[in-house]
């Protein structure tokens, strides 16, 4: 086991539902040795804000819209990361993009609610998804993990999990079907790292730089 706890920061643009998981499973003792140091919101008047200060988490809430263009966000966003000495970022409805410099690449996770490289890209996240996996008349979907690199939904899938599209569903039953299986699969991942250290993600970001 790697000597103390994964240093982990987590990005949240909305309801934070992927944050209170994470929170819950450190707390019970599911997710261990893992540290939550940061959590930046891209939006303040969200769900994610209250949970991370009812926890009493260390926030950050750095705006798009407050500066002037996507690098400049960037910086600030590195900048943050950097100043906690993070292990791991992980993306948890995260919706602003984030251009990673070379000493991050390898060690962002984004989890997406399909089954990537299908239904991914820009604009395709939330209710989207679902309309399009229903649309297209899928019988599987799930959620993906994956490194994260500077494309929408790209990089080296890491761990994915299946559910089934039944017949009748909407795009809010298979949304909750979908989001059932993120709980346990994103803490899955995380753990594996937090026991193992960064370098179970080796084979991985391998791959990452075999595509850049």
């Amino acid at each position: 086991m790697p000597e103390g706890p994964l240093r982990l920061v987590v990005f949240i643009s909305g309801g934070g539902s992927t944050l209170e998981n994470i929170i819950q499973r450190i707390d019970d003792g599911r997710l261990t040795n893992t540290r939550i140091v940061l959590v930046v919101s891209s939006r303040s008047n969200v769900r994610g804000v209250e949970i991370a200060r009812t926890a009493d988490l260390p926030l950050a809430i750095i705006r798009k819209q407050d500066y002037a263009d996507e690098a400049a966000f960037s910086s600030t966003l590195t900048a943050a990361v950097d100043a906690v000495h993070a292990d791991l970022v992980v993306l948890a409805g995260f919706l602003c993009f984030w251009r990673l410099p070379a000493h991050w690449q390898g060690r962002v996770l984004n989890i997406h609610p399909a089954l990537l490289p299908r239904f991914g890209g820009r604009g395709m996240y939330g209710q989207h998804v679902h309309e399009a996996v229903l649309a297209t008349g899928e019988r599987d979907s799930g959620c993906t993990v994956h490194l994260a690199d500077n494309e929408y939904d790209h990089g080296p899938t890491v761990a994915q999990a299946h559910v089934p599209v039944e017949p009748d569903d909407t795009p809010e039953t298979l949304a909750a079907r979908v989001a059932a299986a993120e709980r346990e699969l994103y803490p899955h991942v995380i753990q594996q790292i937090a026991v193992n250290g960064l370098g179970w993600l080796d084979p991985y970001r391998a791959a990452l730089c075999a595509d850049s």
